[in-house]
């Protein structure tokens, strides 16, 4: 085998399977390359009849020449009748909590922890989570070693956070920018969810043998179960029809009614790009949802908006800030000024989300139908077969969607149908949008 130089290591292609390369020069001392791209120093020896891997570390960490000087004298006490990977393990169980939170933040931020579907978290998630570690776990459990860590403590550990006890405002890397921490119940579930996550990791690593966090009585989530009414949808639509009359809040108004009539997240509309467009399919071809790749049905409502967007807007989003190419921002100050002093002051975009999917439920469509439409996980097995179903769920989203659009404009609908069956109603939606008569 060849001598491990800097020009060698890096040339080397990653294959599907991990594959290490050893040095004639030095026996024991070799490469290891990972699928990702990766690569670390390693050696390998044997130790009371047993052969032991012992990784040195990262390729650009260290160089060829300083991890062989490393392996020369890892190697040197092993010829002495020690074990560098026992050492080494005896450490890692003499970790601290923030010790293994930076561990834990090193793997996640390169890419090695995963969250969803096997997938590396998200670069907003990895925020998230870093943010939670640096303002609630550190700051309570930091100085603790890990394996001293009980469910008693994970219990008051809990109760603190609920407490507010690590309720802190400090500044963000944004101009002006400040983090209100404020802890609370919610806070103290996804915390100690992370939790949970990062006491796993140190199992696998071989840290601690169980998770503390196992068997914890956490909070119960308050279910958000807030939805529109049909006149309160009225009422959205003025409020959209005077925003899209001002020439500052008009986008911001044309946002509110694509969320509303399409039941996507927030920022799936927002960061919404022009190549994720698909209106001769009339869906959304979304890349990096919160689900990973998903395809979004869209309602006639929607196509027709976006043909007449696309020939006014240039660039590469939807809804353009400043310059073509950045997308629209301070959606979440214009929402607050949009709606204050409104009947709907306490509405969020999770609201239109969850109001466009009880719609679709009162108009008679199945639960994966509905899951498919708004892109939730529970319509993952529809999404494998979307091109089969294509029809029939764009059927769903032009009546869904043209039926909350139909709201927005001040439409009012004979109830008498709702006394049908489900199926009955299903079908007949087409003539209650032909019946529909604008308020005065």
């Amino acid at each position: 085998m060849p001598k491990l130089t800097k020009r060698f290591v890096e040339a080397v292609e990653p294959q599907s399977n991990s594959q290490v390369i050893w040095e004639e020069e030095l026996p024991g001392f070799g490469l290891r390359i990972y699928p990702s791209g990766k690569r670390s120093y390693i050696i390998q020896y044997r130790s009371r009849s047993r052969s032991r891997r012992y990784t040195i570390g990262l390729h650009g960490v260290w160089t060829p020449d300083t991890a062989r000087r490393e392996a020369k004298a890892l190697l040197g006490q092993v010829a002495h009748g020690k074990d560098p990977a026992e050492k080494r393990e005896e450490e890692r169980k003499a970790l601290t909590i923030r010790q293994l939170c930076e561990q834990y933040i090193a793997d996640m931020e390169a890419g090695l922890v995963l969250g969803k579907g096997g997938r590396p978290k998200k670069q907003t998630t990895v925020d998230t989570d870093v943010g939670r570690i640096r303002r609630h776990i550190i700051p309570l459990l930091g100085t603790r070693r890990v394996r001293d860590i009980t469910k008693p403590d994970m219990n008051n550990l809990m109760k603190d956070i609920i407490a507010g006890k690590t309720r802190v405002t400090v500044r963000t890397n944004k101009l002006r920018g400040k983090a209100i921490v404020r802890g609370g119940a919610g806070t103290a579930i996804r915390t100690m969810g992370l939790l949970g996550g990062i006491f796993s990791y140190a199992v696998e690593a071989g840290v601690i043998e169980h998770n503390p966090t196992h068997g914890l009585r956490k909070p119960k989530y308050k279910v958000r179960d807030r939805r529109l009414s049909e006149a309160e949808y009225r009422v959205l639509g003025r409020i959209i029809q005077d925003a899209q009359k001002n020439a500052h809040y008009r986008i911001h108004g044309d946002i509110l009614r694509l969320i509303a009539t399409t039941g996507c997240r927030r920022g799936e509309i927002i960061n919404l790009k022009w190549s994720a467009v698909d209106l001769e399919g009339s869906c959304l071809r979304l890349a990096d949802s919160k689900e990973g790749s998903s395809v979004r049905p869209v309602g006639l409502p929607v196509v027709e908006y976006l043909e007449k967007a696309r020939m006014q807007r240039m660039g590469t989003y939807v809804f353009p800030g400043q310059g073509i190419d950045n997308m629209v921002g301070n959606f979440p100050k214009s929402w607050k000024k949009l709606f204050t002093d409104t009947p709907l002051w306490d509405i969020t975009p999770h609201v239109l989300r969850h109001s466009f999917a009880s719609m679709a439920n009162d108009l008679g469509f199945t639960e994966i139908t509905i899951a498919a439409l708004i892109g939730h996980a529970k319509g993952s097995v529809t999404s494998k077969y979307v091109h089969t179903l294509d029809s029939t769920l764009i059927m769903a989203a032009d009546t869904v969607s043209g039926y909350v659009n139909a709201l927005l404009d001040g439409a009012e609908f004979r109830r008498n149908t709702y006394t049908l069956d489900r199926q009955s109603r299903k079908a007949s939606i087409d003539q209650m949008l032909m019946e529909a008569r604008p308020t005065a």
